[in-house]
């Protein structure tokens, strides 16, 4: 019933990979300015659906005052109440159009913006990346050049560790040597 209420999510392993974190991190902010960029389109379009609405409530509005304005001069008081009505109903469609026209464009601004400024963040990144692949296969170059020289520098080691055995064998035959002499002299 209850039995894994208290577990953690698991956390998707981790590459032990820099670069791979690079691209991760890319791919995740790239993502992200696409979605933002599509939600801006979205709201272009609603922002083109919202000024045709306008100018046909703008229409209806002019429409309504005209057939007011014969209405009143007929003397047909049923008419214009009713069409002031209408008008009261127009005016706020249109006050509500209005508003919904200026909060599309502002959001739609403001999405572009943040597309924007992620793209800027995604070419600095990449950049950054690039950089740090060089940084990377130099510093893979140096460790083997490296590994190299502590290579030879061991072997240096063991040609003189060689050297001082021999040394050492010639010391021990010349003292040999010595005793030789000394015992048949």
């Amino acid at each position: 019933m209850f039995f894994g209420l208290w577990k953690r999510k698991k956390e998707r392993p981790r590459s032990a990979d820099p670069l791979a974190a690079f691209d991760e991190l890319l791919e995740n902010l790239e993502r992200q300015a696409a979605e933002m960029r599509k939600s801006a389109a979205t709201l272009l379009a609603l922002k083109g659906d919202l000024s045709r609405s306008l100018e046909r409530c703008s229409r209806k509005l002019s429409d309504i005052d005209s057939r007011r304005a014969t209405a009143l001069s007929r003397g047909d008081a049923k008419a214009s109440s009713v069409l002031e009505k209408d008008r009261v109903q127009a005016d706020a469609q249109l006050t509500s159009t209005r508003e919904a026209l200026s909060r599309a464009e502002s959001d739609s601004q403001l999405l572009l913006e943040a597309a924007g400024e992620l793209g800027e963040r995604v070419e600095e990144l990449r950049r950054e990346r690039e950089s740090a692949s060089a940084r990377l296969t130099l510093g893979g170059i140096i460790t083997d050049t490296l590994k190299e020289r502590v290579a030879r520098f061991e072997q240096a080691l063991v040609v003189d560790a060689a050297r001082d055995e021999v040394e050492r064998a010639h010391a021990l035959a010349e003292v040999y040597r010595d005793e030789l002499r000394e015992k048949t002299d």
